[in-house]
């Protein structure tokens, strides 16, 4: 396992992290949740001892029971590793139990720290954005946890690129902790984050943790034109409709053929060209079944020819749309000067 700064922070993180959506049991809108209190343990276990020291979670993971299992599972260990969990979505039935308000974040705060078994939490990250909290109460209640200990380090999922830039500016204004670290759906067959989010990014110092690095399992190359619905998969159940199938099956073409040449599988090479992104800090790997770790450890000990990751940007190359069409009339002279960022 090799090992990255997560963002502009001193923190040093595994390039895998183990997600932990799937523990629990029953299901969430057709996720499956497969790991129950032993066989979790049994994977945490597993992951520890081939380097992980990254673990995510979530307060609504497993209906609420991620983070109990995930605490139980690592134990002593605690100390040994890292731990992400995510506050934002609905807690409970009340009106205000969900958002980024003081009162809803400084609670589920301290709710995961019970259920984690934990007296801190290494990288807290907003879930989601909510239409009604300041920016300004949002960040300050972050602060007020990192100052009281309860929190390391700081982070945003699934936000606009013009709104965590303007909160990471904010921060800067009121001398707060800033955001080291953004968790988003990024994947060779979704590459939306490339148009604003990833030069955001760059630009503020923010690492990526990946998530859904696989489009829900179908780069794996289970998914196939003559089998569009394998048995016991994810996206027969749970699909959020978040890249084209048709492109899809040409893109595991290629990603067959490279991991045929490389004595690997699709999923390792996927995962290879994610780590290859220089905004990457880790990526997120969630497995339903014990066996799925050993292909997505391999993605962290491939290297990726530049002719291999040009033929596979080129399948899913975005488009650009304005204005970055205007990059390409930016004064020659002063790009071919360009040094720093």
């Amino acid at each position: 396992m090799h090992y990255r700064q997560l963002g502009n922070s001193g923190l040093i993180v595994s390039e895998l992290t183990l997600g932990t959506m799937t523990f629990g049991e029953g299901d969430y809108h057709g996720l499956k949740y497969t790991f129950d209190q032993q066989s979790a343990t049994t994977l945490v276990n597993r992951a520890i001892d081939q380097g992980i020291n990254f673990f995510d979670t979530a307060d609504g993971y497993g209906n609420g029971s991620s983070e109990t299992i995930l605490g139980k599972a690592l134990g002593e260990k605690r100390k040994d590793v890292l731990i992400a969990t995510k506050i934002s979505f609905r807690a409970g039935p009340q009106a205000f139990n969900a958002g980024v308000s003081a009162k809803h974040l400084i609670e589920q705060c301290g709710n995961s720290l019970k259920k984690l078994n934990t007296d801190y939490i290494d990288v807290l990250l907003l879930h989601n954005d909510d239409p009604v909290t300041p920016v300004d109460e949002t960040l300050r209640s972050l602060e007020n946890l990192v100052q009281q200990g309860m929190v390391r380090y700081i982070g945003l999922s699934n936000y606009q690129a013009w709104k965590a830039s303007a909160m990471v500016q904010r921060q800067k204004d009121l001398h707060y902790t800033p955001f080291v670290a953004s968790q988003m759906h990024y994947s060779i067959l979704n590459r939306e984050v490339e148009r604003e989010f990833i030069p955001m990014s760059l630009h503020h110092g923010l690492g990526m943790m990946v998530w859904s690095p696989l489009s829900s399992g179908f780069l794996t190359g289970k998914y196939t034109r003559q089998n569009p619905q394998p048995e016991e998969s994810r996206l027969n159940s749970f699909d959020l409709g978040l890249f084209d199938r048709e492109l899809g099956y040409t893109v595991v073409e290629k990603l067959t053929e490279i991991a045929k040449q490389k004595d690997t599988t699709p999923t390792g090479v996927a995962i290879a060209w994610l780590l290859a992104k220089r905004v990457v800090s880790t990526v997120i790997v969630g497995v339903s079944k014990m066996e799925q770790l050993d292909s997505n450890l391999d993605g962290a000990q491939i290297q990726l020819t530049p002719e291999e990751m040009a033929a596979i940007d080129q399948l899913t190359q975005l488009t650009p749309s304005y204005p970055a069409t205007f990059i390409d009339l930016q004064d020659k002279n002063l790009l071919q000067s360009k040094r720093f960022v």
